[in-house]
């Protein structure tokens, strides 16, 4: 049983989509995949807080060392866009949907924001997507009979 919330706890770390998902085809309860998505991308934000900036300009070093890319892409240009506009709380309101949990903390310590900021915004905005995701994959999963099929 560890090694299934494992599963979803680190799946969770790297695509929030991927914890509702998986909870749901390993028959959790619905508070169990919530609770396990919102920690997966709890873990991911509070490692990169902690590790910070260091670890962001290794990861920027690795990834534009592998080939020359543009600094600024359209994909980029939105994203300053959205903190310009909104700020964190735009940019953790979106983490869970359109960022990853790694790309939307990454974000935000980039633009300098306080790691306690940081800590509490993407907080909510995990618990809430959590809520809403893992909601509508249960009641479809209900609909379409997938938890029968698992169960």
């Amino acid at each position: 049983m560890i090694s299934k919330y494992l599963l979803v706890i680190s799946l969770s770390m790297f695509k929030f989509i991927f914890g509702p998902i998986t909870s749901l085809t390993l028959g959790f309860s619905l508070v169990e995949g919530i609770i396990l998505t919102v920690v997966g991308m709890m873990m991911t934000v509070l490692l990169l807080i902690i590790l910070g900036p260091r670890f962001r300009n290794k990861l920027y070093a690795w990834m534009y060392k592998k080939k020359r890319r543009r600094l600024f892409t359209p994909r980029n240009r939105k994203i300053v866009t959205v903190w310009r506009k909104h700020g964190l709380l735009g940019v953790a309101f979106l983490t869970p949907v359109l960022l990853t949990p790694v790309g939307g903390a990454l974000v935000a310590i980039a633009f300098g924001e306080k790691k306690s900021k940081i800590f509490w915004y993407m907080l909510a905005s995990a618990f809430t997507w959590s809520i809403i995701l893992n909601t509508v994959i249960f009641l479809a999963g209900e609909e379409l009979g997938i938890l029968d099929m698992i169960l």
